[in-house]
């Protein structure tokens, strides 16, 4: 049996894999048709122009469904290793509610280019981000509480890297983004897909692209950390039947009886 056959460990190498693919493959038709500059440009540039936005869209809004069945797992897994815990209880229900609002935001981010709704975009930036960002943290605190009883000291660590690592690129981002679009440098900078190294704001977009480019893969690289944990738990669904027929007229005693079907692992 292959790593990835075990319990539910494909869900996060899935996310992960889709995700990168996403941003490399619209990256990829975006050079080779001269849409951006070879050299980083804004993973929001690389899909928005056709037909890589409808590569970059389409992907992307996989790759949100694919974050909120792992977010899903995850969730159920804790709750499993801890069901009398109420701290840890709480802060698993908190965890996923701000996976979900972090998917929704990249759902947004596909469907909303930036050259086009700018500060919708931004909004969907900011949930998938900022708000991951947080679900990252707590997550981070989980896997503290829950060490050594129920897994190692170095995944927290791990995990602390990588939420580390995403908060500097958020804030490296951040700064060098306020610089660029201040006015400093010029208007209406958003639709500019072609820079010149030897214009003005040139430095700080590199350094705003960069960190963009870094904090998309230190936030998919905390998913890496859920491969050896999902490996450990699987889901089975319960199919409930009030009835043997779909009629609404009621049938026999018999009719009546609940059967259970029991799905197999998903």
């Amino acid at each position: 049996m292959w790593w990835f056959q075990q319990g539910l460990s494909f869900l996060p190498a899935a996310l992960v894999v889709w995700s990168a693919a996403s941003f490399v493959f619209s990256y990829i038709t975006a050079i080779v048709l001269h849409h951006v500059d070879p050299l980083v440009p804004y993973i929001s540039d690389t899909g928005t122009i056709p037909p890589e936005r409808c590569l970059f869209g389409i992907m992307l809004n996989i790759s949100a469904f694919l974050g909120m069945a792992t977010m899903y797992v995850r969730y159920k897994q804790v709750y499993a290793l801890n069901p009398e815990k109420n701290k840890i209880i709480k802060l698993n229900k908190i965890a996923l509610t701000l996976g979900l609002m972090s998917c929704f935001g990249l759902c947004i981010i596909a469907n909303f280019q930036k050259c086009i709704l700018y500060y919708i975009h931004v909004v969907g930036a900011c949930l998938t981000f900022g708000v991951g960002a947080i679900y990252l943290l707590v997550q981070t605190v989980l896997s503290y509480l829950m060490q050594p009883e129920l897994h190692s000291k170095d995944i927290f660590w791990i995990r602390l890297t990588m939420f580390l690592w995403c908060c500097s690129s958020i804030v490296s981002m951040f700064i060098s983004s306020v610089i660029l679009y201040s006015g400093l440098y010029g208007m209406n900078l958003v639709q500019k897909l072609h820079w010149d190294p030897q214009e003005k704001g040139y430095t700080a977009h590199i350094i705003s692209t960069i960190s963009e480019w870094s904090l998309a893969f230190s936030f998919l690289s905390f998913f890496l950390t859920y491969i050896r944990d999902f490996q450990k738990i699987s889901l089975r669904a319960v199919v409930s039947l009030h009835g043997q027929t779909l009629y609404d007229i009621p049938q026999s005693r018999g009719s009546e009886e609940q059967a259970l079907l029991i799905a197999g692992s998903i």
